[in-house]
Formats: structure tokens, C-alpha cells, sequence
């Protein structure tokens, strides 16, 4: 036996995963143990997990890979601070730096871990986080991101066991800080633009030209950014005093969303495409590859997924479900496997079901504690689609947890497709957030091609695709404003319970689709212990609650 501990402890969203002989058999985030979301803390509960899923001691583990190389991002980062004349950048550089050469130092004290460890490029471990777990010897490798090694993006050729950077683009030229500046000028968080790529088909086309001076397209496949509009990059406010005399003060965060903070949202969704679809073209065109393996923070925005897909030259596209930062703890492992030790590959990410599942027994006692009633049932999938079918919120724990931000039916709160206020509901009564926020439709990846126009399998909920215009009127409470839906492909072989789900709903109403949306409320984690579900289930509006094989109802 060879085992690999990657983890991810760059900045947010730390994470830990195994490689065992090369295959992962465990993958956890910090946040679902510690329920701060977007976590900094040290992974030590999600190493924990991993070790627990994989039934062995750190005192076995051959090797640690960390996904940063500290010095890295200092030396870069203090160059371009000293040429911007910004000593407060510096001081964050150096700051941050120090937090990273102490991670080694945390490891080997908590745990008493003794053996060797590599340090991973951060963006080397998103590319191999896509590729060496995906279906293709050979492909185009794209990352996207905000920053990490003071690199914000590269272009890369993946063939067997073996990635080859192709470009490099130093910060602060990025479509990520871009897209993370505007988000914080409209009144959201760092790590919240999943909200802004929602917002924006409710948007006009008013300002999508005049952005564009925001971002110059390089002849090169590159781009660069034009910062006079922008204080990201001396750490400054996020847009600059030139950005706020054309588009005015920004919006308070809970305030009201006026039509001008739709339209920036509408215009920043088409720059980023526009420029991701750039390089992306200059990469098919340079590698001369069929096919793209994606990853990085920008590759959760299916809405750019789907158009690199349809229109960059690709045939086909992967993308794991943990692209962003947590996912990095995979790459880093895999990286040390196939580059660092020479390993082949034999494994393939087929499924998201990479985190720890809960006993029966466990989810008794959690109830019992809480003083919630419920039942023992012999078929759950079908308990939870005869509920839905009634109309009723359901949330839905089952299994091991799923790897990434989506819910992909192991931690989901689901709902009736086919009643359009099921919509508000579940966003005003259940998870208590933003009234544009759409929901996922998953749907049996059999009918599919029924429901969506150009239905591509996307198992891992990172694309978006358009609802046929006859259906959009039959499942209302998934079909986005623009008649779209962040669709989910459900087969039986990556999710039996979950597909049975959809399966017996459909049988029922003759809508193979189902409403899903993470199980959490707003501002927390998806739940990962079923005393959180419990928790989350009596603090909400759902009406029921399936728990492994156990079902509670709300009078």
C-alpha cells in the first residue's frame, strides 16, 4: 500500500484527500466540520476524516503533498508590490507567506508526522486536479482563478501521467480578481460571484461594450487588465475612483439591487466569458487538442463552462466538482503520484461521493436527541418523491458526502419542479437568501435530451443550459429567468438512492426532474453530521426530513 495526503491550506476553503495506490478514497473540507464557510483554519478534522475513510494511521502515509510552494508567491508578490509603490500589498505578501512556511512546521507538530513532503504549485494542482482525475489522455488543461503562486492563470497539455505548462499569466492580471472586485463593488463577499453570475440574466446588455475597456484581449491568447478602473491590486478598495465617477458609489451589501447593479452583473458575466473564450480558442488552436479539462475558482461558472464547450472548438470538456481551492488537496496528491513518483494512471473521478457517510444508528440518535418523531421506511426514494409530489420541501441526507460546493443528492434540500412558487418558498422560508438566486434541475440523464437543448451530461452540476421552450412552463421553479437551468445529469450508477428519487417522482407525476439545492441555510456550510441536518430541518420551513432510511414530518 502507498498512500498520499494532499492538502489544501493556501488561503480559504482548506481541505485534505487521499490517494491510496493511486485512487482516492477520501476528500474532505475543513468548513463542514468547523461550519465557517470558506475556511482558513488548518485542515486538521478533514485529515482526520480522510484518514478514518481510508482505515489508516498518518504513521502510514508515504508522503504529504501541499498545494502552495511557499517563497513563491512572496518573491512575486513583493516584485510587483514594489513596482506599484504599494507597501500595504507587501506587507499582506510577507504576511501571508509566513502563514504558509508555518504549515509544514503545524503538521509535523499536531500530528508527529515524520515522513517527506512536497510542495505542489498551487495552480500545477488545479490543472492536475482535472486532469489526472478525468476520462482523457490527452487534453487541453485551462485554470482560471484569482491567484495563487502569483499566477492567475495557465495553459497547459496533459497526455498519460504527464502535464506540460504551456503560459503563465502573473497577477494581478485576472479574470478572478476582476470578477471578485465587481462582486465586492455590488455589495457582496469574496468568494460570494456565484450570486453575481445568477444576478446577471436578470441584467441589459446597457454597459457590456464600455466594460470592455476593463480587460484588453492579447494577441498572444492572454489578457491583461487595465487598472486604472481597479485598487485590488495595490490593496485598495476593489474599483478604483475613475470606476466609481462613470458608475457611482457602490451598493451597500443588503440594500436594494438597483437595474444598474443587474446591468454591471449582466456586463461582467460577458467580459469574463469573453476573455476566458479567448484563451481558451488561442489554446485549442496552439495545443491542438480535441478536448479541455477546466479548473480553478472561474470553472464553478457554469455559465462560462458552457459557452467554452459550445463555442471555443472543444469536443468535449471535464471539469471536477471541487474546482475551486478545495479541490486542490486531490491535484496535489495526484500531481505527487503520476509526476513525482512516475505512477500510471488507472483511476478516474466517475462520481462526486468522496466524504463520510452516516449509520442508521447515527441518525437515530440525532433525532432522538433534538425530540424530532419519525419512522423507519422501507423505501426512502420513494417516501421523499411521494412527499414532493404532495408539494412538500424536503430535505434529503443519504450516503457519502459529495466533493465541492454543489449538492449532487447526498446533502440536498429538494423540492417540486412543476410549482412555480416552489421558488420562493425555498429561498425565502427554507435557505433564507437572495430572491434571484435560481435553483438546479436533476434530472435523469435519460431524459435529458428532453428537457434541454444541446444536453450534454453534466454530472457534477457545472453547466448551463438552455430549458426547451415547452418545458419551461413544466418545471417553472428550475427554469431561470433567461430560461436556463444549472443542470444536474442524475445516472443510476453514480447515485442510486438519488436517481431512484427522481425515478419514482417521475413515475408519479411524469416529470423525471427534481428541484435541488444544498442542504444549509444561509451563511452556513452544507450540513455534514445529521444532528446539522436535524438542526437545519427544525430551524426552516421544510416539511420533511429523510435521514437514511428514517423519515420525520412536520405536522
Amino acid at each position: 500500500m502507498r498512500a498520499i495526503l494532499g492538502i489544501n491550506c493556501f488561503s480559504h476553503d482548506a481541505s485534505a484527500a487521499l490517494l491510496v495506490d493511486g485512487e482516492l478514497v477520501g476528500f474532505a473540507e475543513e468548513e463542514r466540520f468547523d461550519r465557517e464557510v470558506h475556511t482558513k483554519r488548518f485542515p486538521h478534522q478533514a485529515i482526520a476524516s480522510v484518514l478514518r475513510l481510508g482505515g489508516i494511521e498518518i504513521s502510514e502515509v508515504e508522503l504529504v503533498a501541499f498545494a502552495h510552494r511557499p517563497g513563491v508567491d512572496f518573491r512575486r508578490g513583493a516584485a510587483d508590490a514594489i513596482a506599484r509603490r504599494a507597501p500595504k500589498r507587501l506587507a499582506v505578501q510577507a504576511y501571508v507567506d509566513a502563514r504558509l512556511a508555518a504549515k509544514e512546521r503545524q503538521l509535523r507538530r499536531t500530528w508527529g508526522y515524520r515522513g517527506p513532503v512536497l510542495y505542489v504549485g498551487h495552480h500545477l494542482a488545479h490543472a492536475a486536479s482535472s486532469f489526472f482525475a478525468g476520462p482523457f489522455e490527452e487534453a487541453a488543461v485551462l485554470t482560471l482563478d484569482r491567484g495563487g503562486d502569483f499566477l492567475s492563470t495557465t495553459t497547459n497539455i496533459g497526455r498519460g501521467g504527464h502535464l506540460e505548462v504551456c503560459k503563465e499569466l502573473r497577477n494581478p492580471d485576472s479574470l478572478g480578481e476582476v470578477y471578485t472586485a465587481v462582486t465586492r463593488y455590488l455589495g457582496f463577499s469574496p468568494n460570494d460571484e456565484g450570486k453575481v453570475m445568477g444576478l446577471a440574466p436578470y441584467g441589459t446588455a446597457k454597459y457590456v461594450e464600455e466594460m470592455r475597456d476593463l480587460v484588453g484581449l492579447e494577441a498572444d491568447g492572454t489578457f491583461s487588465v487595465d487598472f486604472s478602473w481597479f485598487g485590488y491590486q495595490v490593496e485598495g478598495p476593489p474599483m478604483s475612483e475613475r470606476f466609481v465617477a462613470r458608475y457611482g458609489p457602490a451598493r451597500e451589501p443588503e440594500s436594494e439591487i438597483t437595474e444598474r447593479d443587474k446591468d454591471l452583473a449582466f456586463a461582467l458575466q460577458e467580459l469574463t466569458e469573453e476573455a476566458a473564450l479567448h484563451v481558451a480558442r488561442h489554446l485549442r488552436a496552439t495545443s491542438g487538442c480535441s478536448r479541455l479539462c477546466l479548473a480553478g475558482g472561474l470553472a464553478l461558472n457554469s455559465v462560462m463552462n458552457t459557452r467554452l464547450l459550445q463555442e471555443a472548438g472543444f469536443d468535449e470538456v471535464f471539469i471536477q466538482p471541487a474546482a475551486g481551492d478545495a479541490g486542490n488537496a486531490i491535484g496535489a496528491a495526484l500531481w505527487t503520484w503520476h509526476e513525482h513518483l512516475g505512477q500510471p494512471r488507472s483511476w478516474r473521478m466517475d462520481h462526486a461521493f468522496w466524504g463520510e457517510s452516516w449509520s442508521d444508528s447515527d441518525c437515530e440518535t440525532a433525532l432522538r436527541r433534538a425530540g424530532v418523531a419519525y419512522r423507519r421506511v422501507e423505501d426512502p426514494a420513494g417516501a421523499a418523491a411521494a412527499r414532493l409530489a404532495e408539494g412538500k420541501v424536503v430535505g434529503w441526507f443519504q450516503g457519502r458526502a459529495e466533493a465541492g460546493p454543489r449538492a449532487l443528492g447526498a446533502r440536498s434540500i429538494l423540492a417540486d419542479p412543476r410549482r412555480a412558487e416552489m421558488r420562493d418558498v425555498v429561498n425565502e422560508r427554507v435557505k433564507r437568501r437572495e430572491w434571484f438566486r435560481p435553483f438546479a434541475p436533476s434530472v435523469l440523464h435519460e431524459a435529458g435530451a428532453d428537457y434541454f437543448e444541446r444536453y450534454t451530461p453534466s454530472p457534477f452540476m457545472l453547466l448551463v443550459l438552455p430549458i426547451k421552450e415547452d418545458k419551461r412552463s413544466v418545471v417553472p421553479a428550475v427554469s431561470h429567468v433567461d430560461g436556463t437551468g444549472r443542470v444536474q445529469s442524475v445516472t443510476r450508477e453514480s447515485n442510486p438512492a438519488f436517481y431512484r428519487v427522481i425515478e419514482a417522482f417521475g413515475e408519479l407525476t411524469g416529470v423525471p426532474v427534481v428541484l435541488n439545492t444544498s442542504f444549509n441555510l444561509r451563511g452556513e456550510p452544507m450540513v455534514h453530521r445529521p444532528g446539522e441536518a436535524v438542526a437545519d430541518f427544525r430551524r426552516s420551513a421544510m416539511d420533511s426530513l429523510v435521514l437514511g432510511s428514517l423519515v420525520a414530518d412536520k405536522p
